[in-house]
């Protein structure tokens, strides 16, 4: 199984929905708060969140005999709300930002135990709170279109099983990202 990535105007859509979240701070407030993605569920935000995502994503079809459930793409919407801006450079993905040193720094912003234990998050309950603590980490600035993709890839993975092929994993692609920019 190998995921596609967003289309270019499912990245549009996400991003027009992450960047009108600053006009409606009560939405955006409501998912920040959520501790686990089932609440989001139960959110005005999240019915927003569906109305501006693509008929496939409400459908839950993400690829070639992939899906997304209601609960993972309330993950997604979580998780993106805490997204404060985006990199300059629009190509920088999400574990190339965890890899970079902090401003005045020569450490990465997430160090390389932490880094694992994202990638070998056990439950989607515990891959929700590791990956809001590295956004927190990159200080809510991240690409918002590399980190739905990672965060659907990680879940399709979870719920299927890995890729065949090991290019098309996402623990290899991370880990190939994180490390061409890591420095120890």
């Amino acid at each position: 199984m190998k995921l596609k990535k967003l289309s270019e105007d499912d990245a549009k859509r996400l991003r027009d929905w992450w960047s009108g979240l600053d006009n409606e701070r009560g939405d955006r407030a409501q998912l920040r708060r959520a501790s686990n993605p089932d609440d989001v569920l139960l959110t005005s935000a999240f019915a927003h969140f569906l109305k501006a995502m693509p008929d496939s994503w409400v459908e839950g079809k993400t690829g070639k005999n992939t899906s997304l459930s209601m609960s993972d793409m309330a993950l997604i919407a979580a998780v993106i709300a805490r997204v404060k801006s985006e990199p300059q450079k629009a190509d920088t993905t999400f574990a190339r930002s965890l890899a970079t040193p902090k401003e005045n720094g020569s450490k990465a912003v997430m160090s390389e135990l932490r880094f694992q234990q994202l990638q070998k998050s056990r439950s989607p309950e515990d891959f929700f709170l590791r990956v809001c603590r590295a956004v927190n980490l990159l200080s809510g600035k991240v690409n918002v279109v590399s980190l739905a993709d990672d965060i659907a890839h990680w879940l399709i993975e979870f719920r299927y099983g890995p890729a065949s092929k090991p290019e098309d994993r996402l623990a290899v692609r991370w880990a190939s990202d994180y490390y061409t920019v890591f420095k120890d």
